[in-house]
């Protein structure tokens, strides 16, 4: 049993007698003491003298400690009455120490204030090769569109052909969207990450040894399934690895290198712009990430919580050792027994059985079904307020304003991309996620208001495949489209560019693969809508128009962020599904976002050596 001790030999705290029960899983044991007399500021105080020993067994593994958020009157904490002591006083504050039924939450490891392995910023690195390539298949095809010429069928490739290129990727990548997080279960993260890389590598050498249109369409698809399982497992893959006080910003790593890819790709695509069959190099040089991640892989091990689900626990040890350098044995010990109660949570005879569950569970959970609108609703916020037409078409948008070297227009746009992504590494976890969200999806709404306006004054007419423009060449007006174009790509990266990718931490681990599986085929059905209409949309509503419909679906996105997406900077996973269990309670998130942020920086400052309690909200 954990036992609290009073180094400062305060007389002004007076506890009541311990309370020991245990439940039937595990031999789990719930404490309980109540402090008197003491206000949150000096109970706070007094929490970072006390030090909590752990047993070598399960009975003692892992325990949080909670008290009470007075104020709120959400499920995230409300202010409650203690029982009356002996004194006949009321207690004003309670103090429970209790298992956590959640992996990242129960975690002995992340309780340690420890640096970051250099293990663990291997396999992160590694892992979101996956983002470069993503991003790079994203930003070469916007060159090629434009420098394929007459390479395919001896022809010009058409609106319509155009469309079906690059739609292409986004059908195959809802498609293995769908299973990759059942398959993440069933096979493993690296594995099918792996598997992900022989589609890229299929996939760009049809495209690259193309002559007919069909079979670079073909290839579009084939590499299409690589990267909707890579763009599904890689976040998935660095959230299980890291710890969790920067899980938020291992996984932004993700996103920059997914910008990383589309500013090389622009990069390449305006060297290559006018060398002959300049596309298929282009094309070709996505092999050489993809065999270096296969290489690395080889080398490198899957997550713990695999191993253990397919009862390798000597195997997650190893890798907990390497991840956790300084960790005793037999934390080691009760973590990967941690993991492997937590595998058993969803019942089931076989694998079929228990993903049917799973999915019963994310829909009747009152908790899983919120953290499922709220993922699948930033996901689709992502694509269709315009951005992935953006990267697809920047090329022929640019050249249709006039702008002859349009690639090097293109390369301004996605290094603003990948710099302000960098802005939200930084700020994703200090500012919050809900902050930089409505912070960007408005600026994003202003910004393409005055792109519709400026695309109004152009005056762009479409004869068949071919568009006209009323005031030829350079222009104030497409100047202007030129800069807000710019800006939005600053307000993109900013927000709805990155903190949708931060899905995994709305969900349980019991429903976290087939949650991200549902937000990711969100995701890359949108981009299968937008990349198959864009083009259309210019020619029958004009980009005036098109424009104008994407800032109105970011000025009606920003409502719904406003109203449905609660703080989660800085909350444990039990913690988001507490907050999600009666509502989306969003002035409760942001006030223990809030509070979660003193006491790490309490905890950093002053226990920077020393194992941390964590601190939890009723």
């Amino acid at each position: 049993m954990p036992v609290f001790q009073d180094d400062d030999d305060d007389d002004d705290v007076q506890s009541s007698p311990v309370y020991e029960k245990k439940n039937g899983l595990g031999g789990q044991v719930e404490v309980e003491t109540r402090a008197t007399n003491m206000s949150d500021t000096e109970l706070r105080h007094n929490n970072r003298h006390h030090h909590h020993h752990r047993g070598g067994n399960k009975d003692s593994s892992d325990f949080s400690t909670a008290h009470s958020l007075s104020g709120q009157g959400s499920s995230a904490g409300g202010e409650r009455s203690g029982s009356e002591g002996s004194d006949g006083a009321l207690d004003k504050d309670r103090i429970e120490i209790k298992p956590v039924n959640d992996e990242d939450d129960t975690s002995v490891m992340i309780t340690f204030n420890q640096g970051v392995s250099p293990f663990i910023i291997t396999l992160t690195f590694v892992a979101s090769i996956s983002g470069f390539l993503f991003g790079y298949d994203t930003g070469y095809i916007s060159s090629a569109l434009i420098s394929i010429g007459t390479d395919l069928d001896g022809r010009v490739l058409t609106y319509g052909n155009k469309e079906i290129v690059t739609a292409a990727t986004s059908l195959g990548a809802l498609i293995s969207s769908t299973m990759a997080g059942t398959a993440a279960d069933m096979y493993g993260r690296k594995p099918c990450i792996m598997f992900s890389n022989i589609m890229f590598l299929v996939g760009a050498i049809l495209q690259v040894s193309a002559h007919k249109f069909w079979q670079m369409a073909a290839g579009r698809l084939i590499m299409g399934f690589g990267v909707g399982i890579g763009s599904l497992i890689s976040p998935l893959f660095i959230s299980e690895i890291a710890p969790k006080m920067i899980r938020g910003r291992l996984t932004v790593i993700n996103s920059l290198w997914l910008t990383g890819g589309q500013l090389i790709a622009y990069g390449l695509g305006a060297a290559f712009n006018h060398v002959n069959n300049g596309w298929r190099i282009l094309v070709g040089l996505s092999l050489v990430p993809t065999v270096l991640q296969f290489c690395f892989f080889l080398f490198l091990p899957d997550t713990p919580r695999y191993y253990v689900l397919k009862g390798d626990y000597e195997m997650a040890k190893v890798v907990l050792r390497k991840s956790y350098r300084d960790a005793p044995e037999e934390i080691i010990d009760q973590k990967v027994q941690e993991l492997a109660d937590l595998n058993h949570s969803i019942p089931g005879r076989n694998q079929a059985e228990r993903y049917w569950n799973s999915v019963k569970e994310l829909h009747t959970v009152p908790s899983n079904f919120r953290a499922l609108i709220i993922a699948c609703g930033l996901q689709a916020i992502q694509q269709f307020t315009g951005w992935n037409s953006l990267m697809y078409f920047s090329g022929t948008i640019f050249e249709t304003v006039g702008f002859k070297n349009s690639s090097a227009v293109s390369i301004i746009v996605s290094g603003t991309n990948f710099i302000f992504t960098l802005v939200a590494f930084f700020a994703i976890d200090k500012i919050g996620r809900r902050c930089i969200l409505l912070i960007g999806l408005p600026g994003m709404a202003m910004a393409l208001t005055v792109c519709a306006i400026a695309f109004h004054f152009i005056g762009i007419k479409f004869d068949g495949k071919d568009a006209t423009v009323a005031h030829g060449g350079y222009s104030s007006w497409g100047i202007v489209i030129i800069v807000f174009i710019i800006l939005y790509a600053a307000f993109y990266a900013l927000g709805i560019g990155t903190v949708p990718w931060q899905q995994s931490e709305l969900f349980p681990t019991n429903v976290r693969g087939i949650g991200t599986s549902y937000a990711t085929a969100t995701n890359w059905a949108g981009s299968l809508v937008i990349a198959s209409t864009f083009l259309t949309m210019l020619q029958n509503i004009t980009p005036s128009g098109t424009f104008a419909f994407f800032a109105a679906l970011s000025a009606v996105s920003f409502v719904f962020c406003y109203f449905c997406y609660p703080e989660l900077s800085g909350l444990e996973l039990e913690e988001v599904q507490t907050i999600l269990k009666d509502g989306f309670n969003i002035k409760a998130s942001k006030a223990l976002a809030k509070k979660r942020k003193m006491q790490a920086a309490t905890v950093q400052h002053d226990m920077k050596y020393e194992p941390t309690q964590e601190i939890i909200e009723e």
